[in-house]
């Protein structure tokens, strides 16, 4: 079973780091209506597109599901 999407991305968190993914993970920490158990790509998107304002482009949502598949297979 692969760990949902944003025990992933709470990795990529870093107060230092400035590049798209770890700004993206940054910000989802502070999102509390985040779907923390979800692994499924559709869900998220649906969610980040709906309520997502902190992502200015759903390519860095994809860039980071991208390397969430790879560290998880």
């Amino acid at each position: 079973m692969q760990r949902p999407f944003y025990h992933y991305l709470m990795t990529e968190r870093d107060p230092h780091k400035r590049d798209v993914v770890t700004l993206f993970a940054n910000a989802v920490y502070l999102d509390d209506s985040f779907p923390k158990q979800s692994e499924d790509y559709h869900e998220i998107s649906h969610y980040l597109e709906l309520n997502g304002s902190y992502l200015e482009e759903m390519t860095t949502f994809d860039k980071a599901w991208e390397i969430y598949l790879d560290k998880d297979n």
